[in-house]
């Protein structure tokens, strides 16, 4: 009878083991095969990506959704963005029209001192939209013989006037006489001099305005101050004729040490306004009068004065011109200015914000078609810095393995090797072949890092979250 095949302790405790081990690479092997599985899922839906950790594309993603993200914080925020903006322009307009009024108010049609001559016709046009009345007062003595008349609309300057006047002036040394007239356009004078002193000369100018003869007296030696510069000496005549409506002076200046005396004939071929058709006429009893501003159409003020046949020659008149404002257009007009300001903006901020959405929607299709297959980081930026810079040491050292495994050095299981940084950092035995996701540490043996992977567990280096372990194949 043939006996029983009876195994001893030995071989039980062999087999057992045997299987154990049998079983621990089953094991292996099909968690292995798993992942592998997984691999080859992957790479089939996204065969253009790799593998191996690539800082510069995540880099580059990051920045695109970061990006994305900070266009999506702005269109959140627009509300606020679009009010400050709202703000701003009626602060803006505000000021602006503060100043325009304040210029025209002040300046344009601010308060201003004429004086006047004999035979004056002076026209007055404010403009209808600004302001509301026009008045004129006297100053310093009242004078009879002034007149203002109003227009509905601007008369005709046809009316023709020759008048002379003769002076005999004693210049002082170092000094001017000057005497003021207005004239409009198309006047003409003839000045005819006679300088009684003999071996003296003295400058006869013709200045407009008031400005022309400040320039004069600054520099009395320097023609091109005045509209007629002439030194004069001895007798003759000077014409001069007129293109611009405006109060011009004749003035006679001596630089010499000692009087000069100077007769002056003045003929005056003057243009005027023809005021048969005003309908308003004022003559200055209380030495105030005003005329109202129609609108929108507006109308025409023309101030005269008496000829030299009336009054004496000395007579002179200094009058202020003052306007009143029409407060109703400066109320409407910075509404206005407002509401078409804010009009404005809100266009310009929708069409901005359009624009920014349809960029970062575009930007965002780009960056979903480019997303690598590494993930970001979870929740923890501030690391990112540390940990691409110690990944960057392990591939160096992983490039060294490589090296040495194609070229036929492989470390085998308890083989003794002096570069330990070789070996896996968890059981110091089998060498480094795999590295983790998503942050690309090359620290551990396959078999170790599936362990860890399947525990749930972080990076030993950085401590990321792992999510994958990829087993790195050698020839």
């Amino acid at each position: 009878m043939a006996e029983p095949n009876r195994s001893s302790p030995t071989a039980f405790a062999s087999s057992s083991s045997s299987y154990r081990e049998d079983s621990g690479t089953a094991a292996s092997s099909s968690s292995s095969s798993q992942v592998r599985e997984e691999e080859e899922e992957r790479d089939h839906e996204y065969p253009q990506q790799h593998n191996f950790h690539n800082p510069e594309l995540e880099n580059e993603h990051m920045g695109g959704l970061l990006s994305y993200r900070g266009n999506l914080s702005a269109f959140d925020d627009s509300p606020p963005m679009i009010r400050d903006d709202t703000w701003s322009c009626i602060i803006v307009v505000a000021t602006f029209w503060f100043f325009v009024s304040t210029t025209l108010i002040l300046g344009v049609y601010g308060t201003l001192n004429i004086q006047l001559g004999p035979n004056c016709s002076l026209l007055i046009q404010p403009n209808p939209i600004f302001v509301q009345s026009v008045k004129i007062e006297e100053i310093d003595d009242t004078k009879p013989g002034l007149k203002l008349y109003g227009f509905y609309k601007s008369p005709s300057l046809d009316v023709v006037t020759t008048w002379s006047e003769t002076y005999t002036a004693t210049v002082q040394a170092d000094s001017h006489k000057d005497w003021i007239y207005y004239l409009n356009r198309g006047s003409q004078v003839n000045i005819s001099y006679n300088v009684n002193s003999a071996g003296s000369y003295v400058f006869l100018i013709i200045a407009q305005g008031s400005e022309g003869i400040s320039q004069w007296l600054e520099n009395p030696t320097y023609p091109n101050t005045t509209l007629s510069w002439n030194i004069v000496h001895g007798s003759g005549m000077i014409e001069q004729d007129i293109y611009i409506s405006s109060s011009y002076y004749i003035a006679l200046g001596n630089l010499n040490s000692e009087d000069v005396q100077v007769e002056l004939n003045l003929t005056v071929r003057a243009f005027i306004y023809n005021t048969t058709e005003a309908y308003y006429r004022c003559t200055f009893a209380n030495g105030v009068c005003s005329l109202s501003i129609l609108f929108p159409q507006g109308n025409s003020v023309v101030l005269t004065s008496p000829g030299s046949e009336q009054s004496t020659s000395a007579d002179d008149w200094t009058v202020r011109v003052s306007y009143g404002p029409r407060w109703i257009t400066y109320i409407v007009g910075i509404g206005g200015l407002t509401a078409i300001m804010l009009v404005a903006f809100n266009l310009l901020n929708k069409f901005q914000f359009t624009r920014e959405v349809e960029t970062s929607v575009r930007f965002g299709e780009i960056a979903s078609a480019r997303a690598p297959l590494l993930s970001r980081k979870d929740d923890d930026i501030s690391s990112w810095g540390s940990s691409y810079d110690s990944a960057s040491s392990d591939e160096a050292d992983l490039e060294k393995f490589l090296a040495g495994s194609l070229e036929g050095n492989s470390i085998g299981d308890g083989e003794n090797s002096n570069n330990t940084r070789r070996l896996c950092a968890i059981c110091f035995d089998a060498p480094r072949d795999c590295f983790f996701l998503p942050c690309g540490h090359c620290v551990a043996c396959f078999a170790c890092g599936t362990r860890i992977a399947e525990a749930a567990g972080t990076c030993p280096i950085c401590r990321r979250n792992m999510k994958k372990v990829r087993k790195i194949f050698t020839v």
